[in-house]
């Protein structure tokens, strides 16, 4: 039985471990420029829909600009998980991957699919790459506090 349990343990372990064709194995880039990707940031248009925890002044860019926020879908700040370089750079070229289920039923969504503007024509792997870096650049992980019980 306890042989079972363990082939049992490895065998879901080892399906975690995709390496077929699709995997992202081996996939990585190279480090940005968290400056440039600021930039990047506000150039194209991200802050129409994004807000940044920590620099609202950004947002004074839509303020000269005269434009109303699409909707504010924040970014950064505290977090109990910080998300990992290949799901800011998947969640950049095709946000539709992965939709948060609270977002399921709002604007955001049309036909189940994200309505962010698909850029992976417009920006240069650079600029995706420092964009990247700025956003990881944002979070701060906020360690897991372990609840204390009482002895009864």
């Amino acid at each position: 039985m306890k042989k079972m349990f363990i082939g049992s343990l490895l065998l879901i372990c080892l399906s975690g471990c995709d390496m077929g064709p699709k995997s992202s194995y081996g996939f990585t880039l190279p480090d940005g420029n968290v400056e440039y990707g600021q930039q990047y940031f506000v150039d194209f248009r991200c802050i129409d829909c994004h807000t940044i925890i920590g620099k609202e002044e950004l947002a004074q860019v839509l303020i000269l600009d005269q434009i109303d926020p699409v909707m504010d879908f924040p970014l950064g700040g505290r977090t109990a998980k910080i998300a990992t370089y290949g799901q800011l750079v998947t969640s950049i070229i095709n946000p539709s991957h992965k939709v948060s289920d609270k977002y399921q039923v709002t604007p955001v969504i049309e036909d189940g699919q994200s309505i962010m503007r698909n850029y992976n024509s417009i920006m240069t792997v650079d600029e995706l790459i420092d964009i990247v870096a700025f956003l990881q650049d944002q979070y701060e992980l906020q360690p897991y506090t372990q609840s204390r019980y009482m002895a009864y």
